[in-house]
């Protein structure tokens, strides 16, 4: 053995210390009232979202995420839902939780999915959570919160979920996930939902009750993530879809109709799988005169968490029609919509 005199012990010392990996960079996280800078996709860049959710109040859009909080080999952690909004695109404030899954008294965990919108001068947040089997049921449910503002605070709307497991025939417990919601001129108010099949069914005036039957929709490939959206007269319902003949992961397709009751029509692709994420999930939203596509990703890294699966990052492109009403392709880019005058 060869002992080293003492004065060589810090010179080894720091050797060692330039050959270790380095520590992974300080994350300064913005907290509530913060604003940033669009730079590109992702959008957010100090946490991990996913599941984007756009609506236009007035000269504000905002947009609500699920904050993805796992782990290592963890597949899915997401603890609440965070709310930003910007006036032009460029600088978004971060507005903090507007939500969290135990705030349903009869809900575990899970902020999976949701769409907020207005109607009457409250707003209605529609969502999915894991149902607690101490609370009589077990699975993924949808439930409803309300607030007298778009950043809350949200509250249940009703004590109990709008949607349980048991409610429907589906093929497994998560199948009653991703509410997305529509309201008609006559004031009639529909919900879609599903995972593997696509359910509707419309809500009652205190918009905390089904009004009528729960239907299936018939959609090519659907996997989960409905979207809908009107323009023009033509109804538009995106969804992530599967087929794995042509890609392993979700990607994002859609189908129109002339009423919101179908039939509906299969018009393609809108964009591919997104990088590094099995899922994707489409939120799309006119403001200011444009369209926009809001999507996740897994490519951001986060401290010392890199992207993927359980770990995705909200991203937003423009989306483009042609003369005839179809949605041109979208391609998904670094740049995102950097280009806006």
């Amino acid at each position: 053995m060869v002992t080293l005199p003492l004065r060589f012990v810090p010179v080894l010392l720091a050797a060692l210390a330039a050959c270790a990996p380095a520590a992974p960079p300080a994350v300064m996280l913005t907290q509530p009232g913060d604003t940033f800078t669009y730079a590109g996709n992702p959008l957010i860049r100090d946490r991990h979202t996913a599941d984007p959710a756009p609506l236009v109040v007035g000269g504000r859009l905002y947009l609500y995420v699920g904050h993805d909080e796992a782990r290592g080999d963890q597949m899915f952690n997401i603890t609440q839902w965070l709310a930003y909004s910007t006036t032009d695109m460029r600088t978004w404030t971060y507005h903090g939780p507007v939500m969290r899954p135990t705030d349903f008294a009869w809900a575990a965990r899970d902020a999976w999915a949701s769409q907020v919108i207005e109607k009457d001068g409250r707003f209605w947040f529609y969502t999915t959570v894991e149902h607690d089997p101490a609370q009589g049921s077990s699975g993924k449910a949808v439930g409803v919160a309300m607030a007298d503002n778009p950043l809350g605070p949200f509250t249940d709307a009703r004590g109990s979920a709008l949607i349980r497991n048991e409610d429907t025939q589906g093929p497994h417990s998560w199948d009653d996930i991703d509410p997305t919601v529509w309201t008609e001129a006559d004031g009639t108010t529909w919900l879609f939902w599903g995972n593997a099949e696509l359910k509707m069914a419309p809500l009652a005036t205190d918009m905390t009750h089904l009004a009528g039957p729960i239907r299936t929709i018939e959609l090519p490939d659907f996997e989960e993530g409905p979207w809908i959206f009107e323009r023009q007269g033509t109804y538009y319902l995106a969804y992530a879809s599967m087929d794995k003949a042509i890609h392993p992961d979700e990607r994002i397709s859609y189908a129109t109709a002339l009423a919101i009751t179908g039939p509906w029509t299969w018009r393609g692709q809108i964009t591919g799988a997104a990088a590094n994420s099995f899922t994707i999930h489409p939120g799309v939203v006119e403001f200011q005169g444009e369209w926009y596509l809001f999507y996740h990703v897994g490519t951001l890294d986060v401290g010392d968490q890199p992207g993927g699966l359980g770990r995705r990052a909200v991203a937003v492109e423009r989306l483009r029609f042609g003369p005839d009403g179809a949605i041109l392709p979208v391609e998904q880019t670094a740049r995102g919509i950097l280009s806006l005058p």
